[in-house]
């Protein structure tokens, strides 16, 4: 049994923006992929119950061996038993292993439903909601809960459709077999009944609070690995390992919390479980001393009440389990909870002016980054955005590429508002490239197709070319067909930049934002690279942010981002001549 506390609705959980399923999302989820995959499941149990029908025949054999001895039978009668006995567990065997076999196909074949829904759901949120998010909450998502739900799909449903079947089945059989004595079976069954309704509420939400915990100690873990050189150059190492610690030490206590639940509900399912064959005993022995029962019959109960207690640990494990499933499952649907921060509208841009009007953004409400900013982007000139950090530079860059929708004023192309265009004709008008990069594992060939999926090699290699790649791409092992990413052929930061600047390349929007994409690469690489980009570039709308102030001398126009506002636009002399920000920004640079 899977329990969500209903009194939540779908909501965002305290440490993400995030939200998190509610109950009956999870059992509507759950419902609708047992019926797609019914058939399967059907066939499931059948085998199951065939198996467990099989499993019946020992204990009845057994008992009817002890009867016929009682009352005096021939060898040959218990031989006849004996191979019976034999055959039967031969059969349930066979069962079994195509049940099993069965079952752990289905498993499979639900998680890859699961997982692909997953996968297109997170590829699919809104940009702004993932950056607002971090990357704690959705890596723990993607890692932490999808192997958890991974477990007990895999191994948890087979296992609990073996064990229902067996024990249902299994108690059939013995109320068939005697009903006098089968009372003493459901002897555990009140201490059974209050220590699961003494469990099962105060599960689920220990187990979300279990979640967040590992998620935040998740987020600290990753930004500490990634801020690793800033923390050491910062002195920041002694806070940020408190910071570690802190939460680390709050999922050790949401562990305990959970771990404490554990501790009455084993112990008690496990009492329940013991008191069971004592009763059967004792009260079989005494309706065969009264008359009422054969020492056969007493025999074959016992025998099916020692055969239920595996299968019926087997199902309080996985109850414990399903608890953790369902939070994580809970979790995991949520993220297709996240509202779209656009609607996609029909019609087709008129040119390729991209024009920007009295933009507002603001990460929380009422604090604004950006203040009325206009600008209008001339059709293949080269913008650069220049100004101090936290200035606005990069969340202006976000507006323009049409990541994040303005919370005021309008960024359209051909008269068209950006956030109206769907995502696949956006990235053919206006594409991002950040400071940020990553390697997908397989060859060096499959990231680049990634951006052209029916690119030749030709036009892979003339894209490498572009970016300054081609000469160590053709050096690499096996070419680019090298294995690279994780487990593979390891890139230096500055060659994983070029192969996203090559993915951009023949990504061919026409319009690039370059939000300080070449700030991996040392400044002489830098500069080779943007030079060999003017060329690929030629006849694009390129808008670069950077704090190489090169990049603002060879560009047609350069605007100064201050506190979120445009103070100043116009060409690198005109600026240097009217001797304002821009051109103290570009004194102090010449004379480092």
């Amino acid at each position: 049994m899977i329990v969500i506390d209903d009194q939540d609705t779908t909501t965002e959980s305290q440490d993400s923006r995030l939200p998190i399923a509610d109950g009956p999302t999870v059992r509507a989820y759950s419902a609708n992929l047992i019926k797609k995959y019914k058939k399967s499941l059907l066939y499931v149990v059948l085998l199951h119950g065939f198996a467990a029908v099989a499993a019946l025949a020992g204990p009845i054999a057994i008992g009817r061996i002890v009867d016929a001895v009682v009352k005096g039978t021939t060898p040959s009668y218990v031989n006849t038993a004996v191979l019976i006995v034999v055959a039967a567990v031969i059969v349930q065997a066979v069962i079994t292993r195509f049940a099993r076999r069965l079952s752990m196909t289905l498993g499979e074949t639900v998680f890859a439903q699961l997982r692909e829904d997953f996968i297109d759901t997170a590829t699919n949120l809104p940009l702004s909601v993932v950056e607002r998010s971090g990357t704690g909450d959705l890596v723990s998502r993607t890692t932490h809960d999808i192997n958890r739900v991974q477990h007990t799909v895999r191994f948890g449903v087979p296992q609990i459709l073996v064990s229902t079947a067996t024990v249902i089945i299994t108690l059939i059989a013995a109320v068939v077999t005697s009903p006098t004595i089968s009372i003493a079976v459901f002897a555990g069954l009140p201490l059974l009944y209050f220590v699961g309704r003494w469990y099962l509420p105060r599960a689920p939400k220990a187990y979300i609070k279990e979640s967040a915990a590992y998620t935040q100690m998740y987020a600290d873990i990753t930004e500490s690995v990634e801020g690793a050189k800033t923390i050491e150059a910062l002195s920041l190492s002694r806070k940020r390992q408190d910071i570690v610690e802190r939460g680390i030490t709050q999922s050790l206590g949401a562990e305990k919390r959970t771990l404490n639940l554990r501790t009455v509900l084993i112990p008690g399912m496990d009492l329940s479980f013991a008191i069971a064959p004592i009763l059967v005993l004792l009260w079989g022995a005494f309706m065969v001393a009264q008359g009422h029962a054969s020492v056969g019959a007493l025999t074959t109960v016992l025998l099916y009440t020692t055969q239920m207690v595996g299968p019926i640990w087997d199902l309080v494990f996985w109850l414990d389990e399903s608890q953790v499933a369902a939070t994580s499952m809970a979790r995991i649907i949520g993220v297709g909870h996240v509202e779209a921060d656009r609607e996609a509208k029909d019609g087709t841009p008129e040119h390729d002016a991209i024009v920007g009007e009295n933009i507002e953004y603001a990460y929380r409400e009422g604090h604004n980054v950006l203040h009325g900013i206009d600008i209008e982007l001339n059709v293949g000139e080269r913008l650069a955005v220049v100004g101090p950090s936290g200035a606005g530079k990069s969340t202006l860059g976000r507006m323009l590429a049409g990541i994040h929708p303005p919370t005021g004023g309008t960024v359209h192309v051909g008269n068209m508002p950006l956030i109206d265009l769907p995502l696949e004709d956006l990235r053919s008008h206006v594409a991002l490239v950040t400071q940020e990069h990553h390697v997908f594992v397989g060859t060096l060939a499959q990231n680049l197709l990634l951006a052209a999926p029916e690119a030749p090699t030709e036009k892979l290699e003339r894209a490498l070319n572009a970016v300054g790649a081609l000469e160590w791409a053709q050096k690499l092992p096996e070419g680019l067909e090298t294995e690279v990413g994780s487990g593979g052929h390891t890139l230096t930061p500055a060659q994983a930049q070029q192969i996203a600047l090559a993915r951009l390349v023949l990504l061919d929007p026409h319009t690039l934002i370059l939000d300080e994409a070449t700030s991996l690469l040392d400044p002489r690489a830098a500069r080779n690279l943007e030079q060999s980009l003017n060329a690929v570039l030629e006849g694009r709308t390129v808008v670069a942010i950077a704090h190489r102030l090169h990049t603002a001398h060879d560009a047609d126009r350069v605007a100064v981002v201050t506190a979120g506002r445009i103070s100043e636009i116009g060409s690198h002399d005109d600026l240097v001549a009217a001797d304002g920000e821009y051109a103290a920004l570009w004194h102090s640079w010449q004379q480092k």
